[in-house]
């Protein structure tokens, strides 16, 4: 059964840092559908969100452009994401990671970013951080 998730395609090489941003960025500027979890800080509080756009997304959070969770608990950092091929399986993915034990989700980010490095650089081409 294809469960839509993207394995093995752009978000393994672009997570593995082994893409150049610039053509990340174009992907991601196609609006494929992600998950991602958002964090404080290493260990701090966690988001998880599901979005067509991820970089617009993750921007908005970063700048505490809407009001909300992350703006009340300071979440900026993104720290895990994966790409879907269709909405309705990132929505569904979404869910299943929102029933998930808090140690789950830490041992998913852990698994893939154990320094918890803040991916935007690597989503939107921003050097800067």
């Amino acid at each position: 059964m294809d469960s839509g998730l993207a394995v093995g395609g752009a978000t393994e090489v672009a997570r593995a840092g082994r893409w150049r941003a610039s053509a990340f960025v174009s992907v991601m500027r196609e609006r494929m559908p992600a998950v991602y979890l958002m964090a404080s800080k290493r260990h701090g509080t966690l988001y998880v969100g599901v979005t067509s756009d991820l970089v617009q997304r993750v921007w908005q959070h970063r700048t505490d452009a809407a009001e909300g969770f992350t703006r009340k608990h300071r979440v900026h950092q993104l720290v895990w994401y994966e790409q879907a091929t269709t909405m309705e399986s990132a929505i569904l993915r979404e869910k299943q990671l929102k029933k998930w034990e808090r140690a789950w989700k830490i041992e998913m980010i852990e698994r893939e970013n154990p320094a918890w490095r803040d991916l935007w650089p690597e989503i939107s081409g921003d050097s800067s951080g």
